[in-house]
């Protein structure tokens, strides 16, 4: 767990360091650093709408094919 939180401050630190020198002159960072900006936004939208209509994730079914020589699951 510790390492978890290590790793995410890393990259935060990092991931500010670079909005620094975009600031300060790099302009050419501004377009990559705000993809994972937008992402965020993106997910976090998908998942306050999810939760103000009230809609509950679904379970993954997942069905094997039956095996070529017919010792497998049947499908009915």
């Amino acid at each position: 767990m510790i390492w978890t939180r290590a790793t995410i401050l890393v990259a935060l630190v990092a991931y500010l360091g670079l909005w620094v020198l975009a600031a300060a002159g790099a302009s050419s960072l501004v377009g990559p650093l705000l993809v994972p900006l937008v992402l965020a936004v993106l997910v976090g939208g998908g998942v306050a709408l999810n939760r103000f209509l009230g809609t509950s994730p679904r379970s993954p079914r997942f069905e094997e094919p039956p095996r070529p020589d017919g010792d497998g699951p049947e499908r009915g």
